[in-house]
């Protein structure tokens, strides 16, 4: 799957930054009940642990935080771009006034946004054909969020293919198809993984793939699944 829908792109875009502020605020909460807890019963002899651990949420709090903010702001701007259809200008990456997906999973590669900036920018690359740097932009990609690994695994696989090493593509697809919890996610990619392996007339797989559909996803095939394991005798 190359691309998302816009609004479901966008909605799991919303979804993965909701949940990194979340983690900021949760981490914020667990130093104030640190400090609360332990600063006073423990006294001199573990006041350098406390001190150590105190220097460590400050260095997240001051230099960690701003720098998410930063990469915030920056995300913000390319996803505005990418709405009003300036691909370029949401992909960026050419100067320091224009970041776009591209600059800011290079600056920001150890924050949440800069990754999901790198599954961005990945898409976008796909879309100009630009194949291999599309895949080691999604290889940078990873997220708790098992849809949005299910959807890098399927992205980086149609990369693969547009490289001509649909092998690797297959392997993906499986990895895909795993990966998430998400009935109709993994009924897409065991599918599409079946089609492949049927093009790869790696039929035994194939075979396997559409099994699997026809025992646990037939609300989703209507019945397509019994043509394609047909095929798998002939093709």
């Amino acid at each position: 799957m190359a691309k998302l829908g816009k609004n479901a792109q966008n909605e799991q875009e919303g979804k993965e930054t909701v949940e990194f502020f979340k983690d900021l605020d949760r981490e914020a909460l667990n130093t104030e009940r640190f400090v609360e807890k332990y600063s006073k019963p423990l006294g001199i002899v573990f006041g350098a642990l406390i001190l150590g651990v105190l220097g460590f949420f400050a260095y997240k709090q001051f230099v960690v935080a701003p720098k998410n903010t930063e990469a915030v702001k920056s995300f913000l701007a390319a996803q505005k771009n990418l709405a009003e259809g300036k691909d370029k200008d949401a992909l960026g990456g050419k100067s320091a006034a224009n970041p776009g997906f591209v600059g800011t999973a290079n600056d920001y590669s150890g924050t949440s946004v800069g990754q999901l900036s790198a599954y961005n920018a990945g898409l976008l690359k796909f879309k100009e054909g630009k194949f291999q740097e599309a895949y080691d932009l999604l290889d940078k990609f990873s997220s708790d969020n098992k849809t949005l690994v299910a959807m890098k695994y399927g992205a980086m696989a149609d990369a693969k293919s547009g490289l001509n090493k649909n092998d690797e593509a297959l392997s993906l697809l499986d990895k895909a198809a795993t990966a998430s919890d998400d009935p109709y996610t993994t009924y897409f990619f065991t599918r599409k993984a079946g089609i492949v392996a049927l093009g790869l007339k790696k039929n035994a797989e194939a075979k396997k793939y559409f099994s699997t559909i026809d025992e646990k996803y037939q609300d989703y095939d209507n019945g397509m699944s019994d043509s394609y394991i047909e095929m798998t005798k002939y093709y």
